[in-house]
Order: C-alpha cells, then structure tokens, then sequence
C-alpha cells in the first residue's frame, strides 16, 4: 500500500492554539512528510507550523491533485479499505468543530472541489481532525470502519469542580481516547473548548443533537394520535 499524503485545508480565520496543537500531535503519530497544510495565508505560527507539515499558502483545490478523497461527514459512503487502493491523497477540512455540527466542511470545502474527488464519511458521529486522520490512516493500511474501536462522547476533568462531556467520537487507542495531552493541558487554562464545543457539566442534561431531537418530535406525534 502506497503511503499516501493527508491534506488538511486550514478553514479557520486564524492559526490558533488549538489548531496548531491538533496539527503538532498528527504529525507526531502520521510524520511530518506525510502531513500538508493548505490555505495558510500570511497567519500568524505559520513558521512554527513548518516544523510539523508542508506548508501551503494556497487553498488545495489549486494543486491540482489527483485521485483524491475528501472526508466529509455529508458524504454519502463510509471510507472503506477498497477505496484506499486507488487514493494518493486524503483531504480533511481544518476546523474546529462545533456543537451541533455546521456542515462546515461541505459549506466551505467539499462544493468547490472537482467533481472526480472521491466523497466519503467515518460514520455518524463528528470527530476532531486528529482522530479522523488517525481512523484514515488505519483504513488505508486495511482495517475495516467497523472494526476500529471509539469512544462517544468522553469525559474529561477540567477542574476539581468540573468534568465536561466531550460531545464528539474519538479513536480509542490503548483504552484511551486519542486526545493530546497538550490540548487537555490547553482545555484546563482557557475556556476556548467551553466556546468553540459548547462543553456542557457532565451532570447536567447532555445536549440533543438535530437527529435526537428529530426522533422525539415524531414519538411525541405517534403519542398524540394514539
């Protein structure tokens, strides 16, 4: 199996702490020469960012490249190690996800790609970019969507007061979830994860995303007509 490059396009108006954190601890684990970063324009941590990936100042549909998958949770087929067989290029939208999701990366990605890229999704459940990349990269050395192992929704101890409820999947990796400690360290000393996710108290009501609440509404109708 050819080792094939991951593309993320950099979506966010600005290169921040979390971003840059989510990109370091990629290129930890997949390697710097298989890791680029597109749409980086004149934004500051741009040169630090160059320790970890190939740099690229224009967006990727620029390139020009070839038999390539994007990854988009609006896609309509799961990534599969058949796919991977013809795919020199994996190309992720560089955002950080929010609570619900946006559809950010069809808004601002997957429309203005060529028709020919490949489209596909790792299930239902938003990922951060690190964990997508890392279940990517284990599908395209030939493990099966099914079989690679998560967690929903982990909780994470923000404080002595405060565990937060995380509500995206991650890839469970030697029974943890594949979260940097760098970014745990960087959730405890801001409230940027309280912003960006709309982290709720792990003993509070968990949030109901669109599908949840789409569900109740209709056992509400089937009550009331019974």
């Amino acid at each position: 199996m050819s080792q094939a490059k991951f593309v993320i396009e950099h979506l966010e108006p600005e290169l921040g702490k979390w971003s840059m954190i989510e990109y370091k601890h990629i290129s930890k684990f997949l390697g710097k020469d298989r890791l680029w970063v597109t749409n980086v324009k004149n934004l500051s941590g741009q040169e630090e960012l160059k320790e970890y990936a190939t740099v690229i100042t224009e967006p990727t549909v620029d390139l020009k490249l070839k038999n390539v998958c994007v990854l988009d949770p609006e896609g309509t087929e799961v990534l599969t190690p058949e796919d991977a067989k013809s795919i020199d290029y994996y190309l992720f939208g560089g955002i950080l996800g929010g609570y619900p999701p946006r559809k950010r990366t069809e808004k601002e990605l997957t429309k203005f790609l060529p028709k020919d890229y490949v489209v596909r999704h790792l299930g239902p459940m938003q990922m951060p970019t690190d964990s997508a990349v890392y279940t990517v990269n284990e599908i395209h050395n030939g493990k099966k969507f099914e079989d690679i192992p998560f967690f929903d929704k982990p909780e994470h101890k923000i404080n002595q007061y405060e565990i937060v409820q995380i509500p995206m999947r991650y890839v469970n990796v030697n029974g943890k979830p594949l979260i940097s400690a760098e970014l745990l360290d960087h959730w405890s000393k801001s409230d940027d994860s309280d912003q960006r996710f709309g982290l709720y108290n792990a003993n509070e009501d968990v949030p109901k995303d669109e599908e949840e609440e789409e569900e109740e509404e209709e056992e509400e109708e089937v009550e009331e007509d019974e």
